[in-house]
């Protein structure tokens, strides 16, 4: 894929993983569209980004009118959509006997049902462009553990969900692929990046990783990928 002036969209994409990549592709000459839930958090993505390349959208993933606006801002300003990655997500942790309803449908809606809604917003103009459709899930999503029920029962239902739309959707020659990383150097479940995560993988490694994903041949997919730190945290 010649990569300069195609069109990605990336969800959550103003900080985090997200923001990784949407810098990644920049940098490489793509333009990129990123989405927030609330407009502050959108113009500070925006900010860090630095480029007229870029577009900022408020959108929250749970609503699936909102990511069909989202795409039809796209299309109106650049004509096409190639890439998108649903990166969108959240995490409550507790005992599934603690663990509160809302915390419950806050996750399944962002991270399950959001995969979705961003998909078929997105699906249309993808078959057009014959383009990239990843999903960010977790290993979270093939391993569960103490307090992760919500979490695990969202990102298990990603895997999935990403590996049968793969398969629904190559005969478009449309490539699907579930990016699944370990521990990320984010602000994610309250966490302040600093030093301390410097063994964690950084948000630019999942945007080289993006890179080189789009840079594969088109005959060769690889639908399904973990990723995690060289070396855990030593405590």
């Amino acid at each position: 894929m010649n990569l300069k002036d195609k069109v990605a969209y990336i969800t959550g994409g103003t900080k985090g993983i997200g923001l990784g990549v949407a810098q990644t592709l920049l940098d490489v000459g793509m333009r990129v569209a990123i989405s927030g839930r609330s407009e502050a958090s959108v113009d500070q993505g925006l900010k860090s980004l630095k480029s007229d390349k870029v577009l900022g959208i408020v959108s929250d993933v749970c609503k699936i009118a909102d990511e069909q606006k989202a795409v039809n801002g796209i299309l109106e300003k650049w004509g096409q959509l190639d890439i998108v990655l649903a990166n969108a997500g959240v995490g409550n942790f507790a005992a599934i006997d603690e663990m509160t309803d809302e915390q419950w449908h806050q996750m399944i809606d962002t991270n399950l049902n959001g995969v979705f809604h961003t998909l078929k917003a997105s699906v249309d103009a993808l078959k057009r462009s014959k383009g990239y459709y990843m999903t960010l899930a977790s290993l979270a999503g093939t391993n569960f553990f103490a307090n992760g029920a919500g979490y695990n029962a969202s990102k298990f239902g990603v895997v999935g969900f990403t590996q049968a739309a793969m398969l629904d959707l190559r005969k478009y020659d449309i490539k699907v692929t579930t990016i699944m990383p370990g521990s990320v150097a984010t602000h994610f479940n309250n966490n302040v990046p600093d030093d301390s995560d410097a063994w964690k993988i950084q948000p630019e490694d999942i945007g080289q990783l993006v890179l080189d994903l789009l840079k594969m041949h088109p005959r060769t997919l690889p639908s399904k990928i973990e990723v995690r730190p060289t070396r855990p945290d030593k405590k």
